[in-house]
C-alpha cells in the first residue's frame, strides 16, 4: 500500500470548482505572489484611485475573485502589496468605538503606539522617509492615505467641515512623526511617549470635535 500523503503535500482544495483540478499549497503561494506582484505595478501605473481589483487580477493572470479570496478589497490589497503596517478602518474604529469624546486621546495612543514599537515603527519610517524623499510624488500613498484615513475619520466626525478636520488630525500626525522619526528634533524626539501623547490629545480633540 502506498504510504499516506503528509499535510504538506495534501492538496489545497479551498478554490477548487467543478471540473478544476486541486491546487497544492505552493500553487496558492505563488498565486498570492503573483496578485501582490500585479498590484504593485498597477498602483504604480494608475495610483491608489485608478487601480481596480480586477486590472490586478488581470495583471496577475487570475479571476478577480481570487484577490478578494486570498486579500479582500482593494485597501486590502494595497496594505498587502505596500507591506504597510496601518490598518485605516480598524484604526479609525478603535478612534470612534465610543463616540468622539475622548477620541483624540485613543488617537494620539494608537499613532504613538505604532510608531513607538520596534515591528510597526521601522516599517512606517521606511514608508515616510519614501514618501519624503520621493517629494510627496508617490501618489498611490497620498490618495490611500486620503481615501482610508482621511476620508474614514470624517466620516467618524459628521458635518460640514469634517473634512478639513480630518485633514488637520492627520497632518498634525505627519508633522509629529517627520520631525520626531525622521528628522529626530529635540527636544520632541527625547520627549517621552505617554507625555507625547498627553501633549497631542488636546490638539486632535479640538479637530474631532471642532
Amino acid at each position: 500500500m502506498a504510504d499516506p500523503k503528509t499535510a504538506a503535500d495534501a492538496p489545497d482544495v479551498r478554490r477548487r470548482g467543478p471540473g478544476r483540478p486541486p491546487g497544492r499549497r505552493g500553487d496558492a503561494s505563488r498565486t498570492r505572489t503573483g496578485i501582490l506582484e500585479a498590484a504593485r505595478t498597477e498602483f504604480a501605473a494608475r495610483g491608489y484611485a485608478g487601480a481596480s481589483v480586477r486590472a490586478i487580477a488581470r495583471g496577475a493572470g487570475v479571476d478577480p475573485a481570487l484577490v478578494h479570496h486570498y486579500f479582500g478589497s482593494k485597501d486590502r490589497v494595497f496594505i498587502a502589496a505596500m507591506d504597510l503596517p496601518l490598518d485605516p478602518a480598524t484604526l479609525v474604529g478603535t478612534v470612534f468605538a465610543h463616540g468622539v469624546e475622548h477620541a483624540g486621546e485613543r488617537l494620539a495612543e494608537s499613532f504613538v503606539a505604532l510608531w513607538e514599537h520596534p515591528d510597526t515603527g521601522t516599517r512606517l519610517l521606511a514608508i515616510l522617509r519614501t514618501v519624503v524623499l520621493d517629494g510627496g510624488g508617490n501618489p498611490a500613498f497620498r490618495e490611500f492615505v486620503g481615501a482610508e484615513l482621511t476620508t474614514r475619520l470624517a466620516e467618524g466626525i459628521g458635518g460640514p467641515d469634517a473634512a478639513l478636520r480630518a485633514n488637520l488630525c492627520v497632518s498634525q500626525l505627519l508633522g509629529v512623526a517627520l520631525t520626531r522619526y525622521v528628522v529626530c528634533l529635540e527636544p520632541i524626539a527625547s520627549t517621552p511617549a505617554a507625555e507625547l501623547v498627553r501633549r497631542l490629545a488636546p490638539i486632535l480633540q479640538r479637530h474631532l470635535n471642532g
